[in-house]
């Protein structure tokens, strides 16, 4: 009797190991993924072929620290805000209001021309060049013409001298008022250069800092340090992405071409998972079918099995 009930629950743990495949057969978004306490879902991706193919090979998950890698260099990613589209970046050389760095390992910010459509920093993020020679591109002209220099969002260099870091290094502000040479600090908007490279700007280091509006903080101590990057889709690729996670599917993209798919389960859509091949769909469902007269059939013949007579009475 005991190696009977032996068996009733080895059989019992094998039909419930198995029913959530079942359950789990078709669709299911197998491309969220998470890094750390970070989401990581459309346009983003972590798996090749998973994501919008604009921004393929762009995140890394190393020991729970998601990174933002692009051809500038390599940043942590704080925080993704898939409401307002945007991902707020920190670069560990980068200066703030306690710290000058001017030894050009900071980053800046620059990418690729392909993904240029994709990624740019916000209108409110102001990028403050540090120690610019008289030969960068940004001081062309001058004195007389006028600098690319300007507040953003209410955020400057005359508010970001009074930072207690600057009297650390001992550096006297020459040509901050655009006098006799250019300022050591220039503060631009990213549109306005299109990329901050600090070699081709040849600039010793930057600060970048970003407004949350409507709230204005008193001070540049109270500015929030880092690069915040507006990212977009195209709004054809937006509503394709819709329409496949409103049918259960997983938005991602072919490896060879970079076209866009909707991953089905087992199968991929060029629409979405309701409009695959009637063959693929026909194909899937007799799998599924076979699957489940397979095991149906394993628990008739147990049950049949069990209940023989002479069996029992040999039990």
């Amino acid at each position: 009797m005991a190696h009977h009930s032996f068996t009733v629950i080895t059989i019992s743990h094998a039909l419930l190991l198995l029913f959530p495949l079942i359950l789990s057969y078709g669709h299911s978004n197998a491309c969220r993924s998470y890094c750390g306490n970070l989401t990581i879902d459309h346009p983003f991706a972590l798996r090749s072929g998973c994501g919008h193919p604009g921004f393929r090979d762009l995140l890394f998950c190393i020991n729970d620290v998601l990174m933002f890698h692009i051809s500038s260099g390599s940043y942590r990613v704080l925080d993704i805000d898939y409401a307002y589209h945007s991902v707020t970046l920190h670069d560990p050389h980068m200066s703030t209001c306690d710290t000058i760095e001017l030894s050009s390992h900071g980053n800046g910010f620059a990418v690729e021309k392909w993904r240029a459509p994709f990624l740019n920093p916000t209108a409110d993020n102001v990028f403050l060049l540090l120690g610019c020679s008289a030969q960068s591109s940004l001081f062309q002209g001058f004195p007389g013409k006028h600098l690319p220099c300007r507040n953003v969002s209410g955020m400057g260099c005359e508010e970001y001298y009074r930072c207690p870091a600057w009297s650390q290094i001992g550096l006297n502000r020459v040509g901050s008022t655009y006098g006799t040479g250019p300022p050591e600090c220039c503060a631009v908007q990213f549109e306005g250069i299109k990329s901050v490279n600090l070699s081709k700007l040849d600039c010793q280091g930057y600060s970048s800092a970003y407004s949350l509006a409507p709230l204005r903080v008193d001070g540049p101590d109270q500015w929030s340090y880092g690069i915040r990057v507006k990212y977009s889709v195209q709004a054809n690729s937006d509503s394709f992405c819709k329409a496949c996670e409103s049918t259960g599917g997983s938005c991602g993209y072919d490896l060879d071409g970079f076209n866009e798919l909707c991953m089905c389960g087992n199968w991929n859509s060029t629409s979405n998972c309701d409009t695959v091949a009637a063959a693929e769909k026909s194909s899937s469902s007799r799998e599924l079918s076979s699957l489940v007269s397979a095991l149906a059939g394993c628990l008739v013949f147990f049950v049949v099995w069990i209940s023989m007579p002479e069996r029992n009475s040999k039990i």
